[in-house]
């Protein structure tokens, strides 16, 4: 009872914040995200009825603590579903750095979800295996279906799920995203757990609706621009209602507005296609095209920061038994 899987990390285009059902991890309203390739999560896991304890590693490390009851979550959901009870051994190995704001909790619970199902001998749909993953983490569900992928906050935990968007050819194959990576750690679910308690998440849910209603038609249109300026727009809209929690979190620093700059300066004076975008912590994502990638990069790492070029990653998937990494 052993299987291999490997999921891509997400850009959030749309992103969540907060959760109506902390357990389940089932968030307030809807969310899109485009996965990011080559950057991913590979797992290995093994239901051994022979262990008499679950063992959790990431990255060469023992996982415990608050990180451990979040992968046994999963895997519980999992040993429900299946209807076994022997004791699981799970690995898992970035090709990314993590906890600097690139979505590795959502390809680590989404590999995570599909080598767990598979091991368990569980045949399971991708929107099926997301709401597995969504237990892990909500980014989670999008890793599972892959491309541009619509979260549904639905009624129950059944409706809870990702689809895949269809989307125009040229976002699929035309979009580069500059990764520019500022290091700074930080921890997503103590800012979601105060979400609803900021003055500005009443506006933000007022008018989250609207934005995925137009990131869908602009996906479906083809419309680069019109996708990319409102995922810009998203990241500011979600950085104000975290400010203004409670703790009042400022998850950016002086390089990531570096970046803004640079980004807007390459728009505003180059004439280039070019928006930036960012998820929870400090790191961006510059969104731009085939065509104009080169310069961008160039751009963004003149900001003093390292770079990555990623392009649009596919669904979490099982991996030849060769691959496994135990």
């Amino acid at each position: 009872m052993k299987a291999t899987a490997t999921a891509h990390p997400i850009q959030g285009l749309v992103k969540y914040h907060g959760m109506r059902n902390e357990e389940l991890r089932m968030p307030y309203h809807d969310s899109i995200s485009v996965c990011t390739a080559p950057s991913h999560t590979k797992t290995t896991v093994e239901f051994d009825p022979d262990r008499d304890a679950d063992r959790y590693v990431v990255d060469g490390e023992v996982v415990d603590g608050r990180g451990a009851e979040r992968i046994r979550t999963v895997v519980d959901h999992v040993r429900d579903l299946a209807g076994i009870d022997h004791r699981a051994r799970l690995e898992s190995e970035n090709s990314f750095p993590t906890n600097i704001g690139f979505g590795s909790s959502a390809s680590g619970f989404a590999a995570a979800a599909v080598a767990l199902a598979d091991a368990a001998g569980m045949d399971r749909t991708h929107p099926e295996l997301s709401t597995i993953a969504r237990r892990g983490s909500a980014s989670a569900a999008r890793a599972v279906t892959g491309g541009y992928s619509h979260l549904h906050t639905g009624l129950n935990d059944y409706d809870c799920r990702s689809e895949r968007i269809d989307v125009a050819d040229e976002l699929e194959s035309d979009l580069r995203i500059v990764a520019g990576m500022v290091p700074s750690y930080k921890e997503t679910d103590d800012a979601h757990s105060e979400a609803a308690e900021s003055h500005m998440f009443d506006a933000r849910m007022a008018h989250i609706h609207g934005q995925i209603a137009d990131v869908r038609d602009a996906l479906r249109a083809g419309q680069f621009d019109r996708t990319f300026e409102t995922a810009e727009h998203d990241s500011l809209s979600l950085a104000a209602t975290t400010m203004t929690g409670p703790s009042g979190w400022v998850y950016w620093q002086p390089r990531t507005i570096e970046i803004f700059n640079a980004v807007r300066e390459l728009r505003s004076e180059g004439d280039i296609p070019v928006y930036f975008s960012v998820d929870t912590g400090a790191s961006v994502y510059v969104n731009t095209t085939a065509e104009y990638v080169d310069r961008v990069e160039a751009a963004v790492a003149d900001c003093g920061v390292d770079t990555r070029v990623w392009e649009v990653g596919g669904p979490a998937r099982v991996l030849d038994g060769g691959e496994a990494l135990f």
